[in-house]
């Protein structure tokens, strides 16, 4: 008898979004007798909060952008077992992984489990994670693993809203309209629609996909990149780069020192937001029409290795 596939899936997810849209990735994997899913939480000693209190928020970007491990609790695994596939969702903090996924990518017991595999990345944030795949291949990378998909989901409403309404959901826990301005976070079209993707992960662990090291999410849109967001992300992870370097010198997470400069961090973002952005928004959409051919090309490059394209959308439809 043919032992079933044995599918990881290494799970962090503050506000809970990421843990509904991988409760739609999984479903159809554990409903069938071919495969057996395992999920693990990712547990730091220190809990990060939710709602997230605003200078617990603020404090956490040095180590994000320094990619700063913390102290994470050991996974309930022995140390032997094997896994056929890994799936690993994340959260974007300051265009970065997160910390408790960071962290956990540079255990020893991440090197143990995830050397040799192949691990499929799911997204989910408000719309920037260019600059947070690429330190997430980096991390795969130093480990051994094998990026061989990535799905990224991403709020549908505009960068001015989601300026709004993402803060507002993280700092106060409120996540419906108001003043006119939409939900915050995915829609449940969106959340619903990732089914797709555990039925697709059916098929491709049944006939042995995964061993290939090619991509098994093709042509069901799994990714979507908006590529005039990169000098925005580039900006941005070199200011978290050099503010967080030196408020990290004046003491650990929580060092009450940090907190005069973080404040004028947060001074210095507002103005940067209220007075760069909109300058650089339209420098952008002057020079967009001359541009075209090189935006296409980072859109396909982001796209990797899942692509945009739609051709098997109507195979793997969500049941009704």
């Amino acid at each position: 008898m043919t032992p079933p596939k044995r599918v990881l899936i290494l799970l962090y997810s503050q506000t809970g979004q990421l843990t509904e849209v991988v409760e739609q990735i999984i479903a159809p994997l554990q409903v069938d007798p071919a495969i057996e899913v395992h999920v693990q939480m990712l547990k730091p000693v220190k809990h990060f909060p939710y709602p997230w209190p605003f200078f617990e928020f603020m404090d956490a970007f040095p180590e994000s952008a320094l990619m700063r491990p913390c102290p994470m609790q050991a996974l309930d695994l022995a140390d032997d077992i094997e896994f056929d596939l890994v799936i690993l969702p994340y959260q974007v903090w300051y265009l970065a992984p997160s910390i408790p996924v960071m962290s956990f990518l540079k255990s020893d017991q991440a090197k143990r489990l995830l050397k040799g595999k192949p691990v499929i990345t799911v997204i989910a944030c408000r719309n920037m994670w260019f600059k947070a795949q690429e330190k997430m291949q980096t991390l795969l990378s130093d480990i051994g693993a094998h990026l061989t998909d990535n799905i990224a989901l991403t709020d549908p409403n505009s960068t001015l809203a989601t300026l709004i309404t993402t803060p507002r959901w993280l700092w106060f826990g409120k996540k419906t309209p108001f003043w006119g301005l939409p939900a915050a976070g995915l829609t449940e079209a969106q959340v619903r629609g990732t089914r797709r993707f555990g039925l697709a992960l059916c098929t491709a662990l049944r006939n042995g996909e995964e061993k290939t090291g090619k991509p098994m999410l093709q042509g069901l849109q799994a990714v979507n990149a908006n590529p005039h967001l990169l000098a925005s992300e580039r900006a941005g992870t070199h200011s978290f780069r050099i503010w967080g370097g030196w408020i990290s010198k004046l003491g650990p997470p929580g060092a009450p020192q940090r907190k005069p400069m973080l404040a004028l961090y947060t001074a210095f973002l507002i103005l940067l937001i209220i007075c760069v952005v909109p300058i650089s928004l339209s420098v952008q959409m002057l020079l967009r029409p001359f541009m075209k051919q090189k935006f296409a090309t980072l859109k396909e490059s982001f796209e990797l290795p899942s692509g945009n394209a739609s051709h098997r959308m109507n195979a793997f439809k969500e049941p009704l």
